[in-house]
């Protein structure tokens, strides 16, 4: 079989694990397996942009491309399966420290559930790297990976009414600082004073696509 007649959507010998799809006229969505892999080929397409590429959505599991124009699209899935992730690569949007007190209503709870005491779990959020995989929920919300994985924990079975802004919570293998007040599900670890999201600021959101983060804890 002539693998350049391979199916839309197929993954070709030697491929990453992603599948490409067309998505519309003048847009791909990539499929890969974990958000760390959706960072990854984010990271590895923005650093190096892609002619006729005017647009790079991450989401949890998945990476929308849009192009200026249909005729583009073969050159850019070509451009998405040569791709390859490098380690250690600066990231493009930047590099982030939150101060936490970690104080939060179900800091308890989430030692309970992984089996590790309170100073432990904060030991394990303060002591990994994380990076912003996605924006997604609220305007400016970003869902981070990366962190310690004793760390994953499920949502609460009932969600709270009212989240304070600034709250820096966890949920499955995410951590997340909620930008305002909004209801929420996620568990609450803690607190920060920093404001990341501020219409005023250019861009008004501090946690964008591919941002490393490092929480430290503050008293």
């Amino acid at each position: 079989m002539d693998m350049s007649q391979a199916p839309e959507g197929t993954r070709r010998e030697g491929d990453p694990k992603r599948a490409v799809r067309r998505y519309g006229d003048t847009a791909l969505l990539v499929e890969l397996d974990t958000p760390t892999d959706v960072v990854a080929l984010y990271e590895a397409l923005t650093a190096t942009p892609v002619p006729g590429v005017t647009d790079v959505l991450p989401a949890a599991r998945t990476l929308l491309v849009r192009c200026d124009s249909p005729a583009r699209l073969g050159a850019v899935e070509a451009a998405i399966r040569a791709a390859r992730p490098t380690a250690g690569r600066p990231a493009a949007a930047g590099a982030l420290t939150i101060p936490v007190v970690y104080d939060g209503a179900d800091l308890a709870a989430v030692a309970r559930l992984t089996g590790l005491t309170e100073r432990e779990v904060v030991t394990a959020h303060t002591g990994t790297p994380w990076t912003v995989a996605f924006c997604g929920f609220a305007p400016g919300f970003g869902y981070l990976v990366g962190g310690d994985p004793r760390l994953a924990v499920p949502r609460r079975p009932e969600p709270r009414v009212r989240v304070p802004a600034g709250s820096v919570a966890l949920a499955a293998e995410f951590s997340a600082v909620y930008p305002r007040e909004s209801p929420g599900g996620w568990r609450l670890i803690g607190r920060t004073t920093l404001a990341v999201w501020d219409l005023r600021a250019d861009p008004p959101a501090l946690l964008r696509p591919g941002t490393r983060v490092r929480f430290t804890e503050v008293r």
